[in-house]
């Protein structure tokens, strides 16, 4: 058997590598833009900037140092100079890949930054392999500023995976949905009527306020708002005040919420202060053709029936007074029960005049 030469003997100890085979390498250089490898090949490797990060700010002189050792895969055994192309980032990105391809697999969670603010969602990595989420899959509720998610860890599901056709898609709105379902029924079964809780108005329109109970929404309606008349509930509240709510009625997942606290309501001294007889003072608040109302105190209006405004024929109220007027009357019938309370200005003429007659 003939001896081998020198070079013979050198050419068999240095192995053979393929375009697109794993291998290990020992860096013997690293440059601002490149890194240079020892791989055991008889040209060594170059590892670009482009290739070991997608992060275009990335400094490879803080990444990397002589005598570190890192897997690398071929991308290209010569590149026409006697060079191997080296790849870091797409090796990453297959590993990323595979973890992926499971979480899809077995509809687990992930959770990644927010690597990118892209045109219609966003952009997030898993070990390098980039996921993209649509804007319609962000939240439960669209958002047109997609901006606050920036570098912000989120968690999502995949929906899509197909990384042949560079399509991975992840839904975070299921994950919003499921969080939000959760927290709803665990404050559902804790709340009760008749609890007060605190909760900041989310809504506000003409008929009410819709108030966050930290998980679950509630209605306070525009009768519930106070014991006196609310004519505009956009008045009183504003989205994002904090306001201390009484729960009146829960109905499945729908709670009634009250401003009317048992403490201050104005009925449970009536009795005393507007008994039949009395003589007090209210503001007329509303007018009808058969009569006024009179707000004896915030929470409390009386009937003064056309017949009773005066001894003198009136046809309607509205001919002899005006909203916000302030009267003096007499109490002449309370219901308690029915909450209902009867005025008469006449009584006064009448007691007047028999006063004056008397002397």
């Amino acid at each position: 058997m003939p001896e081998l030469t020198f070079e013979q003997m050198l050419e068999e100890s240095i192995k053979t590598i393929r375009n697109g085979e794993v291998v290990e390498g020992t860096v013997i250089d690293v440059k601002e833009n490149e890194i240079i490898l020892n791989i055991g090949y008889k040209s060594d490797g170059i590892l670009t900037k482009q290739e070991y990060s997608n992060d275009p700010s990335v400094d490879l002189r803080e990444v990397a140092k002589e005598g570190d050792k890192m897997d690398v895969k071929v991308l290209k055994v010569n590149d026409g100079e006697g060079q191997v192309l080296l790849t870091y980032k797409r090796l990453v990105a297959e590993k990323g890949n595979e973890k992926i391809r499971e979480a899809f697999e077995n509809n687990e969670v992930l959770k990644a930054p927010v690597t990118q603010i892209l045109n219609g969602g966003l952009g997030v990595e898993i070990e390098g392999a980039r996921v993209f989420i649509p804007a319609s899959l962000v939240s439960d509720s669209y958002e047109r500023d997609l901006s606050k998610y920036k570098d912000q860890e989120i968690e999502f599901i995949i929906t899509e995976f197909n990384p042949r056709r560079n399509r991975i898609i992840g839904n975070r709105k299921q994950i919003v949905m499921d969080e939000k379902k959760e927290l709803r029924e665990k404050v559902l079964a804790e709340l009760k009527v008749g609890d007060v809780t605190e909760g900041t108005v989310k809504n506000v329109t003409h008929f009410g306020a819709f108030i966050d109970l930290g998980g679950v929404d509630g209605l306070l309606h525009i009768s519930e708002m106070s014991w006196g008349r609310v004519d505009n509930p956009k008045k009183l509240f504003s989205v994002g005040d904090k306001v201390k709510v009484l729960v009146k009625e829960i109905n499945e997942d729908k709670i009634a919420l009250s401003l009317k606290f048992p403490e201050s309501n104005p009925w449970a001294d009536a009795s005393e202060k507007f008994a039949v007889g009395t003589i007090t003072k209210g503001v007329v608040a509303r007018m009808t053709d058969f009569g006024a109302f009179v707000e004896l105190t915030p929470g409390v209006d009386a009937l003064l029936h056309v017949s009773q405004i005066s001894r003198a024929h009136v046809d309607k109220p509205a001919d002899v007074l005006k909203i916000g007027q302030e009267v003096e009357v007499r109490i002449v019938d309370f219901n308690e029960a029915d909450h209902k309370i009867s005025l008469s200005m006449k009584a006064l003429e009448n007691s007047s005049e028999e006063e004056t007659s008397e002397e």
